[in-house]
């Protein structure tokens, strides 16, 4: 058997490839949409992906699931658990609690494992050319190393209201009857590591074993005192804020992520083209640099999606395809590979409408996004202190005076800003407030980012 784990740290979400070495055909679990990675694998151990599926319908991501299929011809599988509204709206065989997949010699058997969602299943794996006992367990995003799925996102990012009282019950009563139930030595692989929003102290560790979660998890002692109530307090105490974006994610993967097929490479363009679709807005500019660069002169109107780090993540926080503003992007990069590189990050959360790039700005207008000292903001007539850090951050410390409202919410909640005079935003680094002052800028706000960021702002005001 061969078991592989292909990660993206950008989303700190895992996939996994399972091949069975005597048959040649391999299963893939949770694919992002950006395929290649698995087509590489699958030639690489002269395999063929029969088969592909997933262990509940994501929100950080949207799901490959029906991409990998569609490029290999291989057979979907997907959970038919979790009642009438939890029914995927695509083609592909239902899976049910105790359904397996057989692959050669392998089993993937599926255990109905609600809590993070009503349809999630977990996959026990089993190698049959040595035993006929399952050893492994893809846990998606029910158990992590350490911690939990949150049961609160259905409230969080899919219109729920209340679901998570019994979500947290339905994880108590899954650890109960069917994780608590596997030998000790089963491998446990989870579905994300830390980093990801899907829980709220997850592991950084890739892999654990169902006796040290019994042993070692925050979860335990609550499981062996039978203490549910306990467990439900704390599993939903400070789980974070959940990005806008995830609504959007639960919708499109529940009916079916449109099948990009294979894709063109992208063009340079000529500096003279950007310049007049900017100028006609049939386009927008995506300034991929860091903070310092940006702040040294930008595209007017330019989003802000740094390259180095959580690109897909960001990006989301940037742009919304589904917005009757949304335009075709283009990117600066060094080189088309790097191109490449970050249209794939930007295709794992529904950001498919790329028309190309270029390399430098030059022939391009540039201005300095506008910007403001710690000093500077005691005298400042600011119609609101914007505080994109997460509630968690904004309550160890803030500027008097400040709303918080999480980078990755503030498109989706304008509501909540004035629709006149100066908004000067800040966050803990610089970077967060960099990718939302030129989302609000590239939506109409006046913007003023400052400068340092809070750390500057408390060491200027220190007693």
């Amino acid at each position: 058997m061969l078991i592989d784990r292909i990660y993206d740290e950008d989303l700190a979400q895992a996939s996994y490839f399972i091949g069975c070495q005597r048959l040649g055909e391999a299963i893939v679990v949770d694919a992002r949409r950006d395929v290649d990675p698995y087509l590489e694998l699958a030639a690489a151990n002269g395999m063929k992906i029969t088969a592909v599926t997933e262990t509940h319908i994501h929100a950080d991501y949207l799901s490959g699931t029906r991409e990998l299929a569609a490029a290999t011809d291989a057979q979907i599988y997907v959970s038919g658990e979790g009642g009438t509204d939890w029914q995927y709206g695509f083609e592909g065989a239902r899976l049910y609690d105790g359904d397996a997949i057989t692959i050669g010699n392998l089993t993937i058997k599926a255990l109905h494992t609600p809590g993070h969602t009503p349809e999630h299943l977990s996959y026990l794996v089993t190698d049959g050319a040595f035993t006929d006992q399952a050893g492994y367990l893809l846990s998606g995003d029910f158990v992590f190393a350490g911690d939990l799925g949150r049961p609160d996102l259905l409230d969080e990012a899919a219109g729920g209201m209340d679901t998570r009282f019994e979500g947290a019950r339905q994880m108590f009563a899954s650890l109960r009857d069917k994780f608590l139930t596997l030998p000790d030595y089963v491998q446990v692989h989870p579905g994300h590591g830390a980093g990801s929003a899907c829980g709220k102290a997850l592991g950084a560790i890739p892999s654990s074993t169902v006796g040290y979660e019994r042993l070692y998890a925050w979860w335990g002692p609550y499981l062996a005192a039978n203490d549910e109530q306990g467990f439900i307090n704390e599993l939903l105490d400070g789980q974070p804020e959940a990005h806008a974006y995830f609504a959007r994610m639960k919708h499109q993967n529940r009916q079916g992520p449109a099948v990009l097929g294979p894709r063109e490479p992208l063009a340079e363009l000529p500096a003279a083209d950007v310049a007049s679709r900017l100028e006609t807005r049939n386009a927008t500019f995506v300034d991929t640099r860091s903070v310092p660069e940006v702040h040294s002169g930008t595209v007017p109107g330019a989003l802000h999606i740094p390259a180095a780090g959580k690109t897909a993540s960001f990006g989301a926080w940037a742009v919304n395809p589904e917005s009757e503003d949304s335009r075709p992007l283009i990117l600066l990069a060094a080189d088309q590979e790097r191109a490449h590189e970050i249209r794939n990050s930007l295709v794992r959360v529904g950001i498919d409408d790329v028309a190309g790039f270029v390399t430098s700005l030059e022939g391009l207008p540039q201005e300095a996004p506008a910007t403001i000292s710690a000093t500077e903001l005691d005298s400042f007539d600011a119609a609101m202190l914007l505080d994109v850090r997460a509630r968690t951050e904004h309550a160890a410390g803030n500027i008097p005076g400040s709303h918080q409202l999480h980078g990755g919410r503030v498109l989706w909640n304008l509501e909540q800003l004035p629709a006149e005079g100066r908004i000067v935003a800040y966050c803990a680094s610089g970077m967060r407030s960099s990718i939302v002052g030129n989302a609000l800028r590239n939506a109409g706000y006046d913007v003023v980012e400052l400068e340092g960021a809070y750390p500057a702002w408390a060491a200027a005001h220190a007693s």
